[in-house]
Order: structure tokens, then C-alpha cells, then sequence
């Protein structure tokens, strides 16, 4: 559940103290939660708001029941973007809950980038087909899309839990999901624990899962089955029956970096040609990236940080086309603009329903993606063809 503080025009000039000690007090008293999370806003943070102080007042007067914990971490809206606050939330759970013991147990942490609660579902099966023993965090799973089974339930039952949280300190190893999201936490985790880590791409295509697998079959000592193999070769298989549809197709793309970075890969590996990419955060390590698995693209353009609009995109589409846009929700005007096959991928998507039940990681996530890819291009091609090329099938 979420609650705010209500700031009122007094509270934005006499501190919004009284109000978040008001709403811990009514939270833990009528919600009963466990665990309540607080983050910041633009107008907290510009008057100066202590939330180190304000939570010691609340456990002080005896707010936070016992065995109950306030956690919290700074996220105003105007650092960075909304990945900038995600990755401090994540590094905030290592600071308040993961501990040590002499102890060190085979378990591998997962550390999770901002992404579907169907990505991260695919990730776990992943892990348990491998029959490795890990722990994920976040966790949205059974969370953002918990089953509807007509019995109500204030706290769903999925998550990561406090229990594995306060034992992600003993784990073998960490591997972080997507640089912007995880790596503050990953070394905030060594620091604290001394717990190894290696920070991956998020597995999107069959490169970056590729290198998942091979990274969690060498730290958790476990074989990939076969199974996985066979996964593995349906995709290439899928891809190499739509080849004449994607090659050479040139693509313009927009999204948060930790998205972006394995996508434009697997374009590339599809022998696509991902010509224009944005991102709003800044990012030194996209642009790195971005030089890399561009290199045999001599037209590409890419940019990130606070001039990197999807004013900027259209510009460049403008001045030459592309055959594909992808990104969320709000590149459908200049979709319908440049009359382009649009597949909708990233966050938000606030006008589909159902795309955060299919996940695009993993190798079955990467069939689902080059499922959307063709669907957008004959779908478009349909709508555009002479009369006589409808009937036209595979």
C-alpha cells in the first residue's frame, strides 16, 4: 500500500515533521504493516526536511511498534530521474536490513533493475531451472500482479522478505541487474557485508541472458541443463525465420539506459540497425556502452541526460527516417506522426493493458519481443499495401 504525508501551504513553509510522524503513528496503528518505506519529494527536500531526525523522533515517542522498522532514502524529483530514485530505494533496503555473520552461505543475491513484475518472474524460473539458490531484491512478483482469487488481502504474498533481506549479508555472491538501478547498492552491499559482486545488462536477448547464465553457473558452481540450451535455439530459430523481415530495418528507440543498453544489443544481433537511441538519464556508462555495440553503425546517433527529449528523437527521424520506433506510451504521437509500426516497450505503458504479465527477458521474453517487432511491421504493412498485396500471407 502507499500513504503520503499531506503537505498543506503550511507545511511547505513551517517542515512536513508533523505530518510524516502523524502518518507513521496512523499506518502502523490502523494498516499494521511491517515495514513502512519513506521517500522524499521535490518539496520536502527544498525546505530542508531531516528524515534522519524526523523517523528518530517517531521511535522515540514510541511510534514504531516493536519489531517494526521505518526505512527511507532521499529521492527528490529534481536529481536525476525516476531511475535515480529507484536506485537509491535499493540501496536503502542494504542499509537498513542486510547484515553479516562469519558465516558465509551458497546463495547468490539478485539484485534487480527496474523492470516488469513479469521480467523478474523469468528471471527466477531461470535461476530455479538452474537449481540455484538465490535471493531476489526487489521483488515485484506476486506483488504488482498478484492473482485475483476473490479473497482480499491487504499485504499480497509475494515480495522479497524481511528474513532474506537481513540475509542477502551472507550470500556467496551478488549479481546486479542493470547498471543505473543496482550498482550503488551492489557496492553498498560489499562494503557493509563483503559481498562480491559483478554488475550484468538486464538478460534481454540472447547475448545479454547469454551472459546471465553463464555468470550464475560460475558463481553458484551449477551447470546450464540442457533445457535452457533448447530455449535457447527456439529463439535463434525465430529469429532466422523473420531475418528477411528485420534486416537492415533502421530503429529509433527511447527509454531508461538499463533498458536500452541490452535491447539495442539484441537489434544489432538481429542484424537490425538501431540508428537514433535517447535516454533522459545521464549516464556515463549508456554512452560507453552505446559506442561499443554501435561500432559497425557509422549513422548511429545516441545521447543521454537532461537534453536527450524525444524532441530531440523526432528531430533526427525528422531529418531521416526509420522503419520501427520503440519506447513507452508516449511515442505513439510521433508514431502516428511519421506514420511508423510503434512497439510499445519500457515504462510507462499507460494505454495497453496486459504488457507487464509478458516478460521480455530471458530467452522465451526475447521470442515475445521479436513477436511484437514482426506483428508492428506487417500489421503496418498491412494497413499500407496496395489493395491487391492484403491477401499476401508468410
Amino acid at each position: 500500500m502507499a500513504g503520503t504525508s499531506s503537505f498543506s501551504e503550511g507545511s511547505s513553509v513551517f517542515g512536513g515533521s508533523a505530518n510524516l510522524v502523524t502518518a507513521i503513528d496512523t499506518m502502523f496503528t490502523v494498516y499494521k504493516p511491517e515495514v513502512i518505506a519513506v521517500h522524499t519529494t521535490c518539496l520536502s527536500e527544498t525546505i530542508g526536511d531531516d528524515l534522519t531526525q524526523i523517523v528518530s523522533k517517531a521511535n522515540d515517542d514510541g511510534l514504531v511498534p516493536d519489531g517494526k522498522q521505518v526505512i527511507y532514502c532521499n529521492t527528490p524529483s529534481y536529481v536525476g530521474t525516476h531511475v535515480t530514485g529507484y536506485s537509491n530505494q535499493v540501496a536503502a533496503f542494504i542499509k537498513f536490513f542486510s547484515t553479516a555473520t562469519p558465516k558465509k552461505r551458497n546463495v547468490i543475491n539478485i539484485a534487480a533493475g527496474w523492470m516488469e513484475p513479469s521480467d523478474m518472474r523469468e528471471i527466477k524460473r531461470l535461476t530455479q531451472v538452474m537449481e540455484a539458490r538465490t535471493i531476489m531484491f526487489p521483488d515485484f512478483t506476486d506483488v504488482l500482479d498478484a492473482p485475483l482469487d476473490g479473497h482480499y488481502k491487504m499485504y499480497p504474498n509475494g515480495g522479497t522478505k524481511i528474513s532474506d533481506m537481513k540475509l542477502t549479508g551472507d550470500s556467496k555472491f551478488t549479481l546486479g541487474l542493470g547498471q543505473s538501478c543496482t550498482e550503488d547498492a551492489c557496492i553498498k552491499l560489499e562494503n557493509k557485508c563483503k559481498v562480491k559482486f559483478e554488475i550484468l545488462d538486464i538478460p534481454i536477448g540472447f547475448k545479454a541472458t547469454d551472459r546471465f547464465l553463464m555468470s550464475l553457473s560460475r558463481h553458484a558452481n551449477l551447470p546450464i541443463p540442457d533445457s535452457l540450451s533448447d530455449e535457447r535455439g527456439r529463439l535463434i530459430d525465430l529469429i532466422s525465420d523473420s531475418s528477411k523481415y528485420l534486416y537492415g530495418k533502421r530503429v529509433a528507440l527511447f527509454g531508461d539506459p538499463d533498458t536500452l543498453i541490452p535491447l539495442t544489443e539484441f537489434l544489432v544481433s538481429m542484424d537490425m540497425k538501431p540508428v537514433y537511441i535517447v535516454t533522459g538519464t545521464p549516464s556515463k556508462y549508456f554512452d560507453v556502452r552505446m559506442k561499443e555495440i554501435l561500432k559497425d553503425i557509422p549513422e548511429a546517433k545516441f545521447k543521454s541526460g537532461e537534453m536527450a527529449d524525444m524532441f530531440q528523437l523526432h528531430q533526427w527521424i525528422k531529418q531521416e527516417g526509420v522503419d520501427l520506433l520503440m519506447g513507452n506510451t508516449y511515442g505513439k504521437y510521433i508514431a502516428r506522426d511519421e506514420n511508423l509500426p510503434f512497439v510499445r516497450i519500457g515504462f510507462p505503458i499507460a494505454d495497453r493493458p496486459g504488457h507487464n504479465y509478458f516478460a521480455k527477458t530471458g530467452y522465451n521474453g526475447g521470442a515475445n519481443l521479436v513477436k511484437q517487432i514482426m506483428d508492428a511491421f506487417l500489421d503496418h504493412f498491412d494497413r499500407t499495401c496496395l489493395e491487391e498485396k492484403v491477401e499476401w500471407q508468410l
